[in-house]
């Protein structure tokens, strides 16, 4: 394949391809060989009609149209990736004549792509950070969390209350028939725990061992069971006995038993200390992002509408994709919302655009810092992480031949080339107190009053 990189304006590329004939013949039969085994030719079994057959009978034209059919996507990546070009949003393509045998296959791709940022002064930023302190509630939580998960369950005569575990068997039925998921045997569920549905949990309260007891669910219009959704059910259900939590005290003797300390107040620091790094995390997270926008608002990018739009559309594609994952169709969620996937993609502009700020920035402190990013860097990112050596990962080396292999191997080296770059602007960022930072930013200034005149959008802003 051969790519051929032309610049045109706002922020588009257009990227010439040519895919040679070699590669063209072998997508042809492949797509051929597809085809005879939907066909039914007498004097061939179904299914087994021969490429060259197909060939005869629909055209090489008609062959050549579903061979792209099946290899522009592929195509589309490689050349995207031959060319280093990092689009935004849909192509538009380009297809040029449909070649003839031997000849190579010629098309274009029109992409939006990330501008050039012009960066202002970025290091040595004020940013506000905060600072981490773990409240005593938090460590109280914890240790709540932990008496749970050693408390006895003893059996009990009497109706169940909030915070019982009851043992039930049950069986849910829609429209008279059962339906996947909706029976199990020997189930505990902690009654006024919220882990069921309402209408399930309600019907529960209140009963005692030996009870046997009907519910009416109606399951809502996104639960994750698409084949359940918006339906009703009903179940039935057997009570086999209520139990009752007891809670070991908390002293010296449940430290000992609930972890490797001796003592009460050892637990005690052991979680206040596992709080303070996970908050300490969260805080270089939030810094970093900081640093990054305070650089983005002194730097200069020029960001077409159409280039927001397609970020923001990309956004939405991504929704789309987890619901699906989540067992919902998309429309049904557009319905909840009472919004088209228009107005959806309108109100992801804003994050879109503060998105490709963010990305403009990064590349262009990458570039100007020569940030380059070789096989050692790729080899220690594809390192397999800790306690999944038997998860079937493939060994680093491996990893990146795979990753080579397919050209993929640039966009491991992009990734991690950006995230240098954002280390590099939190290192090089200033700290200074979180509430001096928040007073700084309520100070009136000139360029504040215009930009809210103008009514522009900043990063942060929201």
């Amino acid at each position: 394949m051969e790519t051929t990189v032309k610049e045109l304006t706002d922020s588009r590329t257009r990227v010439e391809v040519k895919v040679e004939p070699d590669e063209v013949e072998r997508r042809i039969k492949e797509a051929a060989k597809r085809l005879g085994g939907e066909m039914k030719i007498s004097g061939f079994r179904e299914g087994k009609v021969p490429p060259e057959m197909v060939l005869q009978r629909l055209g090489r034209e008609t062959v050549l149209s579903e061979a792209l059919e099946g290899s522009l996507g592929d195509w589309y990546e490689r050349a995207m990736l031959e060319a280093q070009v990092s689009p935004v949003g849909d192509p538009k393509l380009d297809m040029q004549e449909m070649p003839d045998a031997g000849e190579p296959l010629e098309f274009a791709i029109e992409v939006s792509v990330l501008p050039k940022a012009e960066l202002g002064e970025w290091k040595g930023i004020e940013v506000g950070r905060a600072e981490a302190q773990v409240p005593a509630e938090a460590v109280d939580a914890e240790l709540e969390r932990l008496r749970e998960g050693f408390a006895r369950l003893n059996p009990v005569e009497r109706a169940a209350a909030d915070g019982d575990v009851l043992l039930i068997d049950y069986e849910g039925k829609i429209d008279g028939e059962p339906f996947d998921g909706g029976a199990a045997k020997d189930y505990l569920l902690e009654v006024g725990a919220g882990r069921v549905l309402p209408e399930f949990e309600a019907a529960l309260k209140g009963a005692r061992g030996g009870d046997d007891v009907s519910a009416t669910v109606n399951f809502p219009d996104d639960y994750q069971g698409e084949d359940v959704a918006g339906k009703t059910a009903g179940f039935e259900i057997s009570v086999r006995e209520v139990r009752e939590k007891e809670l070991p005290d908390l002293d010296d003797d449940f430290a000992a038993e609930a972890s490797e300390f001796v003592t009460l107040d050892e637990l005690r620091e052991q979680i206040s200390a596992q709080i303070e790094e996970y908050l300490e995390g969260q805080i270089a997270e939030q810094f970093r992002a900081s640093a990054l926008d305070a650089a983005a608002e002194k730097a200069t990018v020029e960001l077409p509408d159409a280039v927001i739009t397609a970020r923001a559309s990309e956004m939405w594609s991504r929704v789309e994709r987890q619901l699906r994952g989540r067992g919902m169709d998309p429309n049904t969620y557009l319905q909840m919302q009472g919004k088209t996937r228009e107005e959806l993609i309108a109100e992801a502009k804003p994050e879109a655009e503060q998105a490709l700020r963010r990305e403009a920035v990064l590349a262009a402190i990458a570039e100007e810092e020569g940030i380059e990013i070789g096989e050692e860097d790729m080899l220690e990112a594809l390192q397999i992480p800790p306690g999944h050596e038997d998860h079937g990962h493939p060994e680093p080396a491996e990893a990146l031949a795979e990753l080579r292999g397919s050209g993929h191997d640039k966009l491991l080296a992009d990734d991690l080339r950006m995230r240098r770059a954002l280390e590099l602007v939190a290192e090089s960022a200033k700290p200074i107190p979180l509430e001096a930072s928040e007073a700084r930013e309520s100070i009136w200034t000139p360029e504040k009053e215009r930009e809210q005149k103008g009514g522009l959008w900043t990063p942060g802003s929201d």
